[in-house]
Order: structure tokens, then sequence, then C-alpha cells
């Protein structure tokens, strides 16, 4: 044979391959795995309305498996949230994260597809949502996209894929989502429903339009999800009321408590169908702004639907104006973290109790995405909110949040500006300034110190110690020493009035330089302590000449009396315990704190001594909240709509519950990751408790009953851990296993 011979022979088999590669998938569907070596593309559908807001996109692909592999993960990325099925079975309910672990990258999903494959033909199917809008907790692409890869079967995302934009979703008609969220409100026509495209191929399907590969704008890199996919308890049924009027059928249930669901309704329309159903919650305008709710367009007949954008609340709301249609069972799919309540509390006092148990409710509801404000309104990772949830969580929930604290940490130093200012909240791609507060607490002792006494991740210390250094450059003491005021994008210390502000930032700069101190010790930086140390002291010197021998007020501020700056000098270290009996008198007069630094108010009253008051400010200040039987979650402020129309699920307000642990027991970790620990129970009006905490050196049980004149506790500690238990008699050291302890103090 002449080379040219081989030459046009070897160029007509090329062409042949290319030709069955390309075009006979696009036929019949299906792709052989054996026969491909092609690269994921990000695709979309062929349509020119993809890339509009609420867009809902269909994705089909079959394929050829001749051996189910040992290990078949799946990386999936989309921009905004995706359904999986492989053979009709849920594979994945709501995949993906917002965008935003920077402002450019996308998160990418990890998913096992062994336990659903088969030998032979195998149908995928992926359910797209696109938001097409920013948010204060997503940073929008602006183009709809899919990528998925699964090279242990050779499957990948491409033009083959077959896609359509789905025709039943629309937005709900009426009143629109507040601009805070990039989720919209669906509605969902049953007449236009394409059947069961997850295993049928539809005439409308087409070839997908690639976009480019893995790293191509406008999503560029992609990050793995740091924290697990969503735990989904299940569809539940739930009991309901009808209530009818003239123009409406009304249908309510009371669910089990304050819950991220999605609702699920069963019903006929014995009429012509168009039927507009309307599916809200007691949440809908949570905090007075206008949140995520849902409709339905009836076909006629006998039909199912659940609406996928979740929503959150204690009433679900059903309403139809048109009797012929017929609710026959209404349920709900509950979905959250993937957390376990390992953290337990109980004492004698039934009050704490029921505080308890609403505080852990409201910090759940407010962890998905991220660790949201409020899981209605906004959504939102702002930071002064965040680091009071992480406190919490390390007591209540299994150290599976930690990953959802490392995210957050992560996402605060990426999204750091050029010029070295860090603000929340983030991910956004609506809003960029800084609350220079809630700024300097997330890097302060509460935020990122914390978080490393708790888990010991130096890893993540090393990472985000560079961003603090370059936040603290920014901030300036005046002629006097002391802290100059920052006025970021919003000058916020605390909702109420009367805020000393000058002196709330002044605390919270001396806590960020202390926490900047251990970073930079811990991670051998150690040339920038001996700044951070003198700007301490100047700090600590003109702070204390704002002391008037009776309070801490600066000269430029006119208002009442600051109680949260008083707080803030006992737990930062400012005041010194002679000025204890002058704080303590100022703070039994003067209750100005939100919710959110209340917190910090009670954890100085126990730092003076002072945990009966600290107790009676607590329950009397609460006693609104925990009375309240229609709300099993805490309020923003004092009152239901307080603050200007504050939401009902703040979880700052479960801010106590980390001083019950670590005041009022005295339990506080002294050495990284809960190696070392400090038991110092302080004397109160509690008598009999018991709590296990969760940490990542294994559980810890603490449990104690105080007669009057002898305290007994019981400790279990776990083998790896150390306790200096403290009491009046002395200090005992306690290792692994069981120890009962006991002392006399009257």
């Amino acid at each position: 044979m002449k080379y040219t011979d081989f030459k046009q022979t070897d160029m007509r088999k090329i062409l042949l391959l290319t030709f069955a590669m390309l075009f006979l998938p696009m036929v019949n569907g299906v792709k052989n795995v054996m026969a491909t070596a092609q690269t994921a593309q990000w695709i979309t559908a062929g349509d020119t309305t993809v890339n509009d807001m609420n867009t809902w996109l269909m994705f089909r692909k079959d394929i050829k498996v001749k051996k189910v592999p040992e290990r078949v993960v799946a990386r999936v990325a989309v921009d905004s949230k995706y359904w999986l099925w492989i053979n009709g079975q849920m594979v994945v309910f709501e995949g993906g994260l917002k965008r935003g672990p920077n402002p450019k990258d996308t998160y990418c999903d990890e998913v096992d597809l062994k336990p659903y494959l088969k030998k032979g033909k195998n149908q995928v199917a992926v359910l797209v949502w696109y938001f097409g809008k920013h948010g204060y907790s997503h940073k929008s692409s602006g183009q709809s996209g899919l990528f998925f890869e699964a090279p242990a079967i050779g499957l990948q995302s491409d033009r083959t894929w077959l896609s359509m934009k789905h025709p039943a979703y629309s937005i709900a008609t009426g009143e629109k989502t507040n601009f805070r969220l990039p989720e919209s409100s669906l509605c969902y026509d049953m007449r236009k429903a394409p059947g069961n495209w997850q295993t049928l191929l539809i005439h409308d399907f087409l070839p997908s339009k690639e976009l480019g590969i893995e790293g191509c704008e406008p999503w560029n890199r992609l990050v793995p999800r740091p924290i697990p996919l969503w735990r989904d308890y299940g569809v539940k049924s739930v009991k309901f009321t009808k209530t009818e009027t003239d123009s409406t059928v009304l249908y309510e249930a009371v669910l089990p408590y304050n819950m991220q669901m999605t609702p699920v309704v069963e019903l006929t329309d014995g009429g012509e169908g168009g039927t507009r159903i309307d599916i809200e919650t007691d949440h809908y305008k949570g905090g007075r702004q206008v949140d995520i709710r849902a409709q339905l367009i009836t076909r006629p007949g006998h039909q199912q639907y659940e609406s996928l954008g979740w929503f959150n609340g204690e009433r679900l709301y059903i309403r139809s104006p048109n009797k012929n249609v017929t609710l026959h069972s209404l349920g709900y799919r509950e979905t959250g973290y993937d957390v376990d309540a390992d953290g337990t509390f109980t004492c004698d006092d039934q009050f704490i109790n029921r505080f308890w148990q609403k505080a852990s409710r409201t910090l759940y509801v407010n962890m998905r995405d991220t660790y949201f404000d409020c899981p209605d309104r906004e959504r939102a990772q702002w930071w002064g909110d965040a680091t009071v949830l992480m406190g919490e969580s390390f007591y209540t929930y299994s150290t599976s949040a930690h990953k959802l604290m490392r995210k957050a940490i992560r996402e605060l130093v990426d999204w750091q500006k050029e010029d070295g200012a860090l603000f929340s909240p983030i991910p956004a791609g609506n809003w960029d300034q800084e609350l220079p507060a809630q700024s300097l607490t997330s890097i302060s002792t509460y935020g990122f110190w914390y978080y490393y006494m708790n888990t010991g991740d130096k890893e993540t210390m090393a990472y985000v110690y560079p961003a603090m250094r370059r936040y603290l450059a920014l901030w300036t003491l005046d002629d006097d020493g002391l802290t100059n005021e920052r006025q970021g994008g919003w000058p916020w210390g605390d909702w109420g009035t009367d805020v000393d502000m000058r002196l709330i930032l002044a605390a919270w700069h001396y806590l960020a330089l202390q926490s900047a101190i251990n970073v930079a010790e811990l991670t051998g930086h150690d040339a920038d302590i001996a700044d951070y140390e003198r700007q301490m002291r100047s700090i600590h010197t003109a702070f204390n000449h704002c002391w008037n021998g009776y309070a801490y007020r600066h000269p430029s501020y006119h208002g009442a009396t600051d109680d949260r700056v008083q707080a803030m000098a006992v737990v930062s270290g400012l005041a010194d315990s002679t000025k204890y009996d002058r704080i303590f008198k100022v703070i039994k007069t003067q209750e100005y704190a939100s919710p959110y630094m209340e917190k910090y108010v009670y954890e100085a009253l126990m730092r003076m001594g002072h945990a009966d008051y600290a107790l009676e400010r607590f329950k009397r200040r609460f006693g609104p909240m925990i009375a309240d039987t229609n709300h099993t979650t805490l309020y923003e402020g004092w009152q239901e709509g307080g603050y200007g129309g504050g939401s009902t699920n703040h979880a700052w307000s479960g801010g106590m519950l980390t001083d019950i642990c670590e005041q009022i027991l005295g339990i506080r970790p002294i050495a990284p990751g809960w190696k070392e620990v400090m038991i110092h129970p302080a004397i109160s009006p509690i008598t009999d408790a018991a709590i296990t905490i969760p940490t990542v050196n294994g559980t810890l049980s603490y449990s104690f009953r105080d007669d009057g004149t002898t305290y007994r506790a019981t400790i279990i500690v776990p083998k790896s851990m150390t306790i200096r238990f403290c009491s009046p008699d002395g200090e005992r050291i306690l290792q692994g296993g069981r120890h009962d302890v006991s002392f006399g103090y009257k």
C-alpha cells in the first residue's frame, strides 16, 4: 500500500469515527461509554430565554454501562440549584450551593452514583433552577449552565445531552420577593407539565449548547463543595382545617416547628382546570418583607405537586378561589443542613429548658448554604450573626457543623476587597459594604480564634491570617490613642437606641487585635505581634480615660449610658475588677442592648459574679419570646415585629445558650480542639442540670446537683481529654473515664 493510500484510508476511518461519536448519539440519545474520551462542557438549552430570571432547564442523557465500577463519583456544578435522577430514582434533592466561594468562582458537588446505576441502559436526568439575579446570599454568573462529569463511566456533559426549557415554571403573580433574595416565588402550571421526562425522551428535547470547558467564564474555577448535601427528612403528611368564604377556600395546617420545607399537595380540580392555588406560610412576610411563596395552576382532574423552592414557617396555607378544587392531602418535605443534635441540655428551670429548645431550633432553621440571619427575609450571612451562631453550634450540634463554620470563614476572607476591607453578608451579588463593628467581631476572639479553640484547625488560621492583617491595617488610632471610627457602608453597632459607637468599636478592635496576636503566634508571624500589642496598650489607656468614675462614656457621646459598652469593657478585659461594682449598677438600670448584644451583657454579669441577676434579667427580657406558643423560634427584637419589623427566627437571640454552657456551667476549652477543658461552675439558681457536648475530641458529659450545702457532679471524660475542675477546695485533674466529684461551699 502506498503512503497516500494509507493516509486516505486512515482519514476515512477518523471521519467515520467522528461522525459516530458526535452525531449518532443525538439520534437515539444513547451513549456507549466505551467509545468516548471527550472533555466535559458547560452546557445549556438552545433557547434565547435561558438566561431570564427564574429559568428552569431539563437535561437528559441515556447511557450504556457494560459493568458498574466499584466507585462512580460525579462532579456536578450549576448556577444555581439542581435536582438529579437516575433511572427515575431521586439521587439529589436540591444540589448545588449558591455561588460565591469568592466573587468569581463556582461551587461543585461530588455525588456517588454507584447505588443508582445498573448494567445496560441508564437514564440520567437533571433539573436546573437558574435564579438569574443577585441576592444577599448569591452572586449570579449571568449565564444558566450545567457541568456534569463522571469519568468512571465516561459520562460528561456535552452537546449530545438533550435539553429544553421547562415549560411549566414561571414567576408567581402578585408581589415579587424582596431584593435581598435571589430566589423567585414559583408558579407551576400543571397544564404545561412535561410528564415523566426523567425517563421518557420528549419530542421537544434538542441537543444542548456547549459553552466551554471547566474553568471557563463566567463560572471560572470549580471549588469542591465544603459542606454535606442536605439531609432529606422525607415527605410527611399533616392535618389541615378548611374554611370557606364566598370567594375563597382556605386550608390551614400547623407544622411541628419552624422548618425549611417544600410543600406537597394532592388535589382534584373538578372543573376545567386553570385554577390558581396560592401556597404560603405564616412567614411569607417575615420581617415585613415579601418573601418566598408558591402558586399552582391546576389541570382538570387529580394531580399531585411539590413546590421545589423551599421556604420556612410554622403554618402552611393553601388558598383556592374555586370550590371545584378539593384538597385530598397536604404534606411537607423538610430538608436542612446534615447535622445531628448531639448537644443536649436540661435543668430544673423550665424557662431555661424552653429557651434552649427554641434557641437550638432557631439555630437549625438558619443553617443551610450559609449561616443565615433569618431564613425568610434575607438568608444572609451577616458576620455579627454568624459569630453568635458559631458559638451556639459548638454546644448543640455535631461536628459536621464545623464545616459550615470553616466555609463561612474562608468566604469572608476570599471576598476581601482590594483595599483590605472585610464586609458582610457574603456571598452576595448586590451588597458589598463594610459593617465595621461586625467585621471586627468576625476576626475577634469571639470569631476566628474561638473557632480555632473549638476545632484545633490550624490550617484555616494560616489561611485567614493575611486577610486579618490587611484588615487591621485599615484601623487607626486618634490623637488620644483610641480607635478611630470607620464609617464603612453601614456604621451599625446594634439595634436600639443609645449606642456609644466609639467605645463599642474600640472594644471590638481590642478583641480583634488580641485574636491577631494569637493567630500570629500560632502561624509564625511573630514580627507582627509587637505592633498589635502597642495598639492594644494604647486602646487600653485611652478607653480607661473615658471612665468618669461611674461608667464608660466617650466624650463625644451624649445619649444615655450604654449598657453594651459596660459589658464589652468587662468581656474584653479593658475594665479591671475595681470597676465591677459601678458597672453592675449601670447595667441594672440601663437596658438598651438588643437580643444580639444581650449575649455579651449576660457574659459580663456572670464574669463579675452576678449570675443570679443575669438570669433574672434574662428571664424578664426574653419572657415574651419564650411564652409565645405561636412561634417555636426566637425574635429578632424584643417583641414580635420589633426594630421596624424584625423577623421571628433570628438565631442571634440564642446567644445566652453559649453563656449557659460557658458561664453558668463553666465549661470551656483552654487548649485547642478540646484537648484540655476548664470546668469552673458558677454558683447560680440552677441546682440540677445535665449537658452533653459533642467536641472534636469526643463527647463530654457533665451533670450536677446542688442541695444548698454540697455540689455533686458526674463527669464522663473522653479518652484523650483532660479536665481541670475548679472548686472552692482547689483544682482537680480529671482524665478519660467517669469521675464523681463533690465540694461543699456553705
